[in-house]
């Protein structure tokens, strides 16, 4: 009975030996170990910058014109589109005083002489002239006649009719102010006109 329970003993002894030297072997010996995990952030895609749209040139079209008026055009548009804008020239335009492949710009005016028309506004101004831009000599609205009233900015023949009118029923203009008295004349109109008009002889 005795050598065989120290056989036994001896053998678990080894065992118990050989996995206390595993254990041991296993924890000293390095182990590999995995690359690390790199996580690439995409860069953001650049925003275009928007291309600001052009804005509309303002030009005021007046004189031999059907429908004269302020209107809005694209950018590089022709005093040609100017006139087409304001329903085409009137039938004693003088297209022939004028630059139609002139380029316009902002707030400026187009002008279309008529036919016969003596020292006519500037084809082509910046804005409204004024009195010191024209050399055309101030119209007596109190005895032009139709014809002369129509070489006003703005003025066509049923306008001028009706100042005609006007003076006839209520006697001559006292100052300039007394044509916005005329049907269709407002403030646009005589704006317009008034370094162009007087009531004097």
């Amino acid at each position: 009975m005795g050598p065989s329970v120290s056989s036994r003993s001896l053998l678990v002894f080894c065992s118990v030996l050989s996995l206390i030297v595993g254990a041991l072997i296993g924890y000293f010996t390095p182990h590999p170990r995995g690359r690390p995990i790199t996580v690439t952030t995409p860069e953001p895609t650049p925003t275009p910058t928007p291309t600001p749209t052009p804005a509309p040139l303002r030009v005021y079209v007046s004189g031999a014109v059907q429908a004269p008026d302020v209107y809005l055009l694209p950018p590089g548009s022709l005093v040609r589109d100017a006139i087409r804008a304001a329903g085409g020239p009137a039938p004693e335009a003088d297209l022939d005083r004028i630059n139609l492949a002139r380029e316009l710009s902002d707030q400026q005016q187009v002008y279309v002489p008529r036919k016969g028309e003596e020292n006519p506004v500037p084809t082509l101004s910046e804005g409204v002239p004024t009195r010191t831009e024209s050399t055309a000599p101030r119209i007596n609205i109190n005895t032009a006649t139709v014809e002369e009233l129509q070489q006003l900015p703005r003025v066509g023949p049923s306008l001028a009719q009706r100042i005609v009118a006007y003076r006839e029923m209520y006697g001559p203009f006292k100052t300039p102010e007394d044509l916005m008295r005329v049907s269709g004349i407002g403030e646009a109109i005589f704006a317009a006109i008034r370094d162009y008009i007087t009531v004097g002889p």
